[in-house]
């Protein structure tokens, strides 16, 4: 399928699959958060923020685990919102970041990391509570790469040319030793 007529240009693309059956595209742009139903062609908005004063910034579309597809955690500029596909608020609750992140990324025990300029944090993906913080010793911009073998990598741009890449290993029971 192409999709040539999206009235919002797609900054950041993922895709769920409802019940085991219905395929939507989820995507991001600089107005908020889209949906194209896969079935029938049809794309929709699924949470456009009322209260931004501009172009919004997209970092991820997290399908919440044990929800059949259904259930999203939106991440964008520095909070994230819970909502279902259909655009209906599923969570009164708004995931806040301390700071603007550069990078944000669900990782496979549950919760979702954020990288800022200062500090990196860790929230539930289900409550959004913090579960911890971690500063930098000087601000940089981390970027996250990918999660393998209970270790969270991630980059640092030094320049023009110089990049370091890091990682955390998870302690899965907890992540009381991070």
């Amino acid at each position: 399928m192409t999709f040539t007529d999206l009235l919002h240009k797609p900054l950041l693309v993922d895709m769920t699959i409802e019940e085991g059956i219905r395929l939507k595209v989820i995507y991001g742009s600089k107005e908020g958060f889209h949906a194209v139903d896969l079935d029938n062609g049809h794309a929709y908005d699924i949470y456009v923020p009322a209260h931004s004063q501009g172009p919004v910034t997209p970092h991820t579309i997290v399908t919440l685990p044990g929800s059949k597809g259904l259930q999203l955690l939106l991440c964008y500029d520095n909070e994230g919102v819970y909502v279902n596909t259909y655009g209906k608020i599923s969570k009164n609750i708004v995931l806040q970041w301390g700071e603007m992140p550069t990078s944000v990324a669900y990782i496979g025990t549950g919760q979702i990391m954020g990288w800022g300029n200062k500090a990196i944090e860790i929230r539930n993906v289900e409550n959004g509570h913090l579960d911890g913080v971690f500063m930098h010793k000087r601000a940089q911009k981390l970027k996250f790469l990918c999660e393998r073998n209970d270790k969270v990598f991630f980059s640092s741009a030094k320049g023009s040319s110089a990049c370091q890449i890091y990682f955390m290993t998870l302690n899965k029971p907890g992540m009381a030793n991070w």
